[in-house]
């Protein structure tokens, strides 16, 4: 059974936005600190963002100021929303806790930004 569902990915012209969701479908997984990791081609999967209960919201260099975190419990949902896009944020995204689990890694969502 998954664990993170992720979804919303897509085909965006740079400069334009897109909303990550991340459902986590195993009632035993806590939201309480969660991360999105992205990997782009022939690189490493790297952290984007964190929302922990305990630090508040933390992005990367790369992303601070376009991409936002947030997290809907009743929903066991995470999100991303990703504003003023650019080629190199393609990648496929993914959710997981943080510190990250290796058993918890969904299938990801492919974002494709066009320059």
């Amino acid at each position: 059974q998954a664990q993170m569902v992720e979804s919303g990915g897509g085909l965006v012209q740079a400069g334009g936005s897109l909303k990550l969701s991340c459902e986590v479908s195993v009632r035993t997984v806590s939201l309480d600190n969660m991360a999105w990791y992205r990997q782009a081609p022939g690189k490493q999967r790297d952290m984007v963002a964190t929302i922990r209960k305990y630090d508040g919201k933390n992005y990367a260099d790369s992303v601070k100021g376009r991409f936002t975190i947030s997290r809907d419990n009743a929903k066991r949902t995470v999100f991303l929303q990703m504003n003023n896009l650019k080629p190199e944020d393609t990648a496929v995204y993914y959710c997981n806790v943080f510190p990250f689990i290796r058993h918890y890694w969904g299938q990801g969502t492919q974002v494709t930004v066009s320059s």
